[in-house]
């Protein structure tokens, strides 16, 4: 059985493509989870790619992750710098967590260097791009074959 590697998206994502494509890149969500789903296969993991803009949704799916998933790659966007909700989901979930971000965070607008996941996650990917889920993929399946 093919290990299970949840991918989650926060706030804003959904507009991916159309939004900021400057820092963010042409690409939209729709086309990403497509590029995630062939990179997992490739990886030998199964993938759920989820998106959502409400905090509590995305605590929700994160809990979701714990139960039903052997790792997770989260983009929890703005909530990064704010919800202390969704870094006590992230402690909560018992898995790798590898926390993601197409930008750099650290060098845009000072309020984006408040990173309240830092301390909880086990590994961080930012500034790649859309790359970066690639690497992060990569990043879980190397985990989880040592696990």
């Amino acid at each position: 059985m093919k290990p299970r590697v949840f991918v989650l998206g926060g706030p804003n994502l959904g507009r991916l493509g159309r939004r900021e494509p400057e820092i963010y890149g042409p690409t939209s969500w729709q086309e990403l989870g497509r590029l995630c789903a062939g990179w997992a296969a490739d990886l030998g993991l199964d993938l759920e790619f989820l998106q959502t803009d409400g905090e509590g949704e995305l605590v929700g799916l994160i809990h979701r992750a714990g139960d039903q998933g052997q790792a997770l790659v989260l983009n929890a966007a703005a909530y990064t710098h704010t919800s202390v909700a969704v870094r006590d989901a992230v402690a909560a979930v018992g898995i790798p967590v590898v926390e993601l971000h197409i930008s750099n965070p650290s060098a845009r607008e000072p309020f984006r260097r408040t990173n309240l996941l830092a301390d909880v996650v086990t590994a961080s990917v930012c500034g790649f791009g859309i790359e970066g889920y690639h690497l992060a993929l990569q990043g879980v399946a190397g985990l989880l074959k040592r696990s």
